[in-house]
């Protein structure tokens, strides 16, 4: 393995939380999407304006937390890292904004938008979740078991939503 690819993988390690967290927020967000969905254009606001209120709600704590842990003041650099250990968060929710964008340009539909996003936070989830199992042992089954199971509760909130609406 070259030192690009370990970086590659150490970056995507180093975001891990924050896309974990992304996709299984957006996934939620979109379940919160009622039987007769919000237009395409207040679809994408709402994922995104929640989303970013979150990763600043996350920032926020973190920053504020580290400072009452570390009984130091905090500085913008403190800020800084407090954000950009969220952005990760944030970024998640890029595509499928774009996807409810798109849709409400009417260059694909709202329901292939809502699919599509859900299908990107699956393979996200099953992604890192097979990163994870690699990481840990080394072998192919624990890679493919934590792909199942990090996969499997999106697709459980992806079903969920359409269970309930």
């Amino acid at each position: 393995m070259s030192g690009g690819s370990a970086s590659g993988w150490q970056r995507i390690d180093k975001a891990a939380f924050g896309i974990i967290y992304g996709a299984i927020m957006v996934l939620s967000i979109l379940l919160a999407q009622g039987r007769h969905p919000a237009p395409p254009l207040e679809t994408a606001v709402v994922l995104f304006g929640s989303v970013l209120a979150i990763t600043l709600a996350k920032a926020f704590a973190e920053f504020l937390s580290q400072a009452l842990d570390k009984r130091v003041r905090m500085t913008r650099g403190s800020w800084r890292a407090a954000w950009q250990h969220s952005t990760s968060t944030l970024a998640v929710a890029n595509v499928p904004t774009a996807l409810f964008l798109a849709a409400w340009q009417g260059w694909i539909g709202a329901e292939i938008a809502l699919v599509w996003s859900q299908l990107l936070c699956v393979i996200l989830l099953a992604g890192l979740g097979a990163r994870a199992g690699w990481v840990l042992d080394s072998r192919v089954m624990p890679a493919i078991l934590g792909a199942v199971f990090a996969g499997g509760i999106g697709v459980l909130l992806a079903i969920v939503k359409h269970v309930i609406h």
